[in-house]
């Protein structure tokens, strides 16, 4: 509950006030946790934790990857639920809306704002960490996987039953699946099968109204929005069923570097137009930073491009592809490594040669700030325009910039637009992803980081998609609007932000949205509004 204080308050108005917030605080509170209990006997007692908890703070920052959202000042939930079964989030759910309070769902909270964690009204965290059971069917190729679960752990579950069928996720081993397939997720699997959310067959929900419901009791308008919509606006997510695609036993993983010096801005001039082109068995990735140059002894620094690929079978038929294809990277034998699909994933994560077990580690993130943003491409940018953006990295608040650029095409171009919720696909060249960190502490320390952000993103307006510049929901961007904290938010001011996201498919997920939540209690900053 909040205060609305004036400047004629008095003092004892204030403290009298303060007491009274807290009061009615701590009556929400226990009236919350009473309706739990009610609902759910004793069983639910275990995974509720509240301040007084002991656990209580160690859990709420377990997760926190973005220590922008770790500070003090910022409004903490008044209870953490960690179900560990439907009955529980059930409860959960029809107490919160009893009593005025909001839900935040955490899977592996990499959400770029943080949204998973915080909130600026009176809330409650439901954090799967304890829901992530994973059930491979090998003959059926299928797996059932609780929205708690990591990438890295999906894969691991998968890769101990079979080395020839896999999922197309992301890189990062400690994402939760939760949030990943609900916003579409990729990684290098894209232009062979598509996104994440494209090969989800069933889900498990609750929605607004507590109820337990698969695919056939969602019907496909709910199912239709929760893959790839952000499945936050419309209920809880708590399993997905997902169907398993086919890869070799053996992979193709190379990596080659490329500095400004040598000749990097051709070759990734070169590479927009040939990267969503390539063989659908065939990835390369961009990722752009900056590193020492060898060309100096006065530790100056350059841009550095790592052209990093996959390919669906051995070396000796990737050699002549790219030769044909893409001879100005110079691909050659000793730039690349067979091995397994799975062991390539732990070396596009930085853990080559590293045992599988390392992808059941959660916590091997390294927190820090950050502060993101993306963008699609559909023509190439020129040369002159990847200069210019080069002079942007060697400015002050460029220290810790990390730019991912990942090819579309393949597969990609054969899926309609409205297939799901997530747009982007025939004419999309690749997706940009943008990052910059900094581990130092301050408020002026991250304005100026954050400021630096904003002057990349203004840059990159003249070469990037328009009408609507569009965005990835995976990586949400708050500097686009936000819904109103308190009443009604319009659809025109949340189709600022949702038609960057969804394109014409905003609108459908506002339908669905009114017919499966028409009081708009899942809501959150950038959630999708009912029509009312």
């Amino acid at each position: 509950m909040s205060l609305i204080f004036t400047v004629a308050i008095t003092i004892i108005g204030l403290v009298f006030s303060c007491v009274s917030s807290s009061s009615a605080s701590d009556d929400i509170l226990e009236n919350f946790l009473n309706c739990l209990h009610f609902h759910n006997s004793t069983s639910i007692s275990n995974v509720v934790y509240t301040k007084t908890s002991p656990s209580y703070h160690s859990l709420l920052h377990s997760s926190i990857k973005n220590l922008r959202f770790s500070s003090n000042n910022i409004l903490k939930p008044l209870v953490i639920v960690t179900p560990l079964q439907p009955s529980h989030v059930q409860a959960t759910v029809l107490c919160a809306q009893l009593h005025d309070l909001q839900i935040r769902m955490r899977s592996g909270a990499h959400d770029s704002e943080g949204l998973s964690y915080i909130s600026q009204v009176p809330f409650v965290i439901i954090d799967f960490i304890n829901y992530r059971n994973i059930q491979v069917d090998v003959k059926n190729k299928t797996t059932w996987v609780q929205v708690g679960a990591t990438i890295g752990e999906l894969y691991y579950s998968i890769a101990t039953k079979t080395k020839t069928l896999a999922f197309p996720a992301g890189v990062c081993p400690t994402v939760g699946v939760g949030g990943h397939f609900s916003g579409g997720g990729y990684g290098y699997l894209l232009r062979k099968y598509g996104l994440s959310a494209d090969n989800i067959i069933d889900a498990h929900i609750i929605d607004a109204r507590g109820r337990f419901l698969d695919r056939e009791a969602m019907g496909e308008d709910l199912f239709w929005a929760i893959r790839g919509g952000g499945g936050a606006s419309f209920g809880v997510s708590l399993a997905w069923k997902i169907k398993l695609v086919s890869v070799p036993s053996t992979v193709t993983r190379f990596i080659v570097p490329r500095t400004l010096e040598q000749n990097a801005t051709r070759l990734i001039h070169k590479w927009q137009s040939v990267a969503s082109e390539l063989h659908k068995d065939l990835t390369i990735s961009l990722t752009l930073q900056m590193v020492n140059s060898s060309n100096s002894n006065k530790g100056e620094l350059t841009v550095q491009a790592l052209f990093q690929g996959l390919f669906l079978g051995g070396v000796n038929k990737v050699i002549p592809l790219m030769q044909e294809s893409f001879p100005e990277l110079g691909l050659v034998k000793e730039d690349c490594s067979e091995m397994s699909w799975v062991e390539s994933t732990l070396y596009f994560w930085g853990f080559g040669g590293q045992p599988l077990e390392v992808l059941l580690n959660r916590s091997q993130v390294i927190t820090d700030s950050f502060k993101e943003k993306t963008d699609y491409v559909r023509h190439p940018i020129s040369e002159s325009g990847l200069e210019g953006l080069w002079r942007l990295f060697y400015e002050d608040g460029a220290k810790g910039v990390f730019i991912a650029m990942f090819p579309f095409g393949g597969r990609m171009s054969e899926i309609l637009e409205s297939e799901i919720p997530f747009p982007n696909r025939a004419g999309t060249l690749y997706h940009i992803h943008y990052a910059v960190h900094w581990v130092e502490e301050g408020e002026e320390v991250a304005e100026k980081h954050i400021d630096w952000m904003r002057k990349l993103y203004s840059y990159m307006e003249a070469f990037v998609s328009k009408s609507p510049r569009e965005a990835y929901v995976n990586i949400k961007d708050l500097d686009f609007g936000v819904n109103n904290i308190n009443g009604y938010t319009s659809y025109e001011q949340a189709s600022i932000w949702g038609f960057k996201y969804f394109k014409n498919n905003f609108n459908r997920l506002v339908h669905v949205k009114t017919k499966v939540d028409p009081l708009n209690f899942f809501r959150f900053e950038q959630s999708i509004p009912p029509h009312m």
